[in-house]
């Protein structure tokens, strides 16, 4: 089972969704250099909030509420720049996205675009996970913000899910698909929802309008559009308490 694991983490990073930005045209210092792992402990007990609606919401409900949640990551080696997604999972700026989005680049220059075209800078990282391609930080931002209630559950094969994300640049993407397998343990939601280079570290979404995953690559050209996104329940453990 781990070498299955490492398999289709490796899948992900290679056919990830990171992609060159217009013009990142400044001088860079690495970022690997700043995300450290922390010391952080998972939490035994961890307050997850319910959903917040008792009935589902229309896809035009969910992008309307959440889209402003979303953001797009410029990040440069400091020779090449790259493009991905995240999205914050509170009102004070705590965000999440791919690790493979930041790994090797750089610190200080990296660039978080909101939806309004606001800029800000990563101000704390609180845990990266390079074999699960996650990272916790947060995003130096001085008043309240949209943000999305994470799940409390995995969905099951057939339901209804839907990705915000910035696929090849085009900032807020909404597309909408199904859970078209649950794998690895259930670590891994492979998914019919379209996504693309651009789209790692964009939020999948169920339709109570929560987040169950991160939209994380697919197979380039295989025909069947699979995609995948790492189950939101890899990140519960260590989100920082408030």
């Amino acid at each position: 089972m781990k070498a299955i694991h490492l398999f289709i983490v490796g899948i992900l990073i290679l056919s990830g969704c990171a992609q060159k930005p217009k013009a990142p045209n400044r001088k860079y210092n690495h970022l690997a250099n700043k995300v450290q792992s922390t010391n952080i402990k998972p939490h035994q007990h961890i307050e997850v909030a319910k959903p917040s609606s008792t009935s589902e919401l229309t896809p035009s409900e969910i992008f309307e509420r959440y889209s402003p949640a979303v953001f797009k990551i410029h990040t440069s080696t400091g020779y090449q720049g790259f493009q991905g997604s995240g999205f914050f999972i509170s009102d004070d700026g705590l965000a999440v996205s791919n690790y493979h989005v930041f790994r090797g680049t750089t610190v200080g220059y990296e660039t978080i675009i909101l939806s309004d075209g606001s800029t800000y800078k990563v101000t704390d990282v609180y845990y990266k996970d390079s074999e699960n391609d996650f990272i916790i930080f947060r995003v130096g931002i001085n008043h309240k913000i949209s943000y999305i209630k994470i799940a409390n559950i995995t969905p099951k094969i057939g339901e209804k899910v839907y990705t915000i994300g910035s696929p090849r640049g085009l900032d807020n993407t909404f597309s909408s698909g199904e859970i078209s397998q649950i794998r690895d343990n259930g670590n891994i939601l492979q998914i019919s929802a379209p996504i693309d280079h651009g789209s790692s570290g964009g939020v999948l979404l169920n339709s109570y309008g929560e987040a169950i995953g991160i939209t994380s690559g697919g197979i380039d050209d295989s025909g069947a559009n699979l995609n995948y996104a790492i189950n939101i329940k890899m990140i519960k453990p260590y989100i920082p308490k408030q």
